[in-house]
């Protein structure tokens, strides 16, 4: 036990003492942080510079019904000019109206010399098929039209909420959850891909340097193994820690920027909730997630998945006798990681469906499935056979590898086959 914590510490000290570990420690909760409000703040940010943009409106119904924001400006024009279908027009498009358009909805038309911006496409559609609209009842003669229009046109979207374990009240949000279960699926992947490499290429370093010849004449080679793995996923572990340390301030800047306060007390049954912001509201519905349930889940199915793909790396490393010579064996990996990815990207939208229950039970997908269904609600027994199933096959994958192992660390020179990898289980 001492010689495997000695490789243990060593692989743990190797990895966290490159200047890249640090690097990408400190940069990358802020590059994920990026990646989801940069967008958002990007997109709430108009255009300075107001647009011109024409209207031909040859039945003089149309364009009083345009009104100018910041970003547009609606200007009559008589007709098309040469210089309007040239790139240094003044103009950012023309639109033109040749007819009653509750009759002929087709004789509406935008012009520019390049594509239409979807903003100014959806504002004209929005405020001709409204007029369309009231026309076309307007022909049934009824009585207070317009106050019915605005009536039935009222926007609506249903306010989404959940019990806690005491029957309290809590925002919650279904395109919040899908997000969290998409961003606890992709780490999984990421971190079973780049870690599971690292115990690849240690391997396969040692044994191309012949280090590992100097190393077996005093270690087991089972000891050798699962020093690497280990060493590497503490190397894991750490990183997780300081990430979540760091998400948590981020989250809490990010909600103070929004103008999120954590309530006093949840609402009891019943209890109106107070108004909030659109961003306020999401930032809320995320602080209600089960965040101890996500992140017990998330450390056991990383646990779990790490062995088993890590375990297969290992073999594999010691397998062949250069980096290039791994191809035949991962391509097989990396199409089930990939299939996990593509069941969990649907699977989200149907949580409970067969797709999603099943690969939340394979154990080759389960680490990624499953994650994308916790924030949705989860039976117990589901999360338990999950597990079970996971670490259950993760110990036999980590049998066979040590087997695989043993002797593919001292083979030079073959590229090995799979029957070949077959025999050497066979050996004692």
């Amino acid at each position: 036990m001492s010689k495997t914590w000695i490789i243990i510490k060593r692989e743990f000290m190797n990895s966290v003492s490159k200047k890249s570990f640090l690097i990408l420690t400190i940069l990358t909760p802020f590059l994920m942080a990026a990646l989801v409000f940069v967008p958002l703040w990007m997109a709430s940010i108009k255009d300075s510079d107001q647009k011109l943009v024409g209207v031909i409106d040859r039945t003089g119904n149309y364009f009083d019904l345009f009104t100018n924001d910041e970003s547009y400006q609606f200007v009559p024009v008589l007709d098309i000019a040469p210089e309007m279908r040239t790139g240094d027009s003044d103009y950012e498009a023309i639109l033109e109206i040749r007819d009653n358009l509750a009759e002929h909805p087709e004789a509406a038309t935008i012009y520019s010399s390049k594509e239409i911006s979807p903003d100014l496409t959806r504002i004209v559609n929005d405020v001709l098929g409204k007029q369309i609209r009231k026309d076309k009842l307007a022909r049934y003669q009824i009585p207070e039209l317009d106050r019915i229009i605005d009536d039935v046109g009222a926007d609506f979207e249903v306010r989404t909420m959940k019990w806690d374990a005491e029957g309290n009240e809590l925002i919650s949000n279904n395109v919040i959850a899908m997000i969290a279960g998409m961003v606890f699926m992709f780490l999984i992947y990421m971190f079973v891909m780049s870690y599971g490499g690292m115990v690849m290429s240690s391997v396969v370093e040692e044994k191309t340097n012949r280090i590992v010849e100097l190393m077996v004449s005093s270690v087991k080679p089972f000891q050798l193994m699962m020093g690497k793995i280990v060493g590497v996923a503490l190397v894991g572990f750490l990183q997780l820690l300081i990430w979540g340390c760091m998400l948590a301030a981020i989250l809490a800047i990010a909600g103070a920027v929004f103008g999120v306060t954590p309530p006093a007390e949840p609402a009891m049954a019943g209890a109106p909730m107070p108004e909030m912001s659109e961003g306020a509201e999401a930032i809320e519905a995320l602080r209600n997630f089960n965040f101890l349930e996500m992140g017990l889940i998330f450390v056991l199915n990383f646990v779990g998945g790490y062995l088993l793909y890590a375990s297969f790396f290992a073999a594999v490393g010691a397998s062949i006798n250069t980096q290039e010579d791994s191809s035949q064996f991962m391509m097989p990996v990396v199409l089930i990681l990939i299939f996990g990815l593509y069941a969990g990207i649907y699977g989200a939208e149907n949580p409970d469906g067969p797709l999603a229950f099943w690969a939340s039970l394979f154990p080759l997908t389960s680490p990624i499935v499953m994650l994308v269904r916790v924030p949705f609600g989860v039976p117990l027994w589901q999360e338990i056979l999950s597990i079970v199933i996971l670490y259950a096959t993760a110990a036999l994958f980590v049998w066979i590898s040590a087997k695989i192992y043993r002797v593919g660390i001292l083979m030079y020179g073959k590229k090995p086959t799979v029957k070949e990898m077959i025999k050497w289980l066979r050996y004692k």
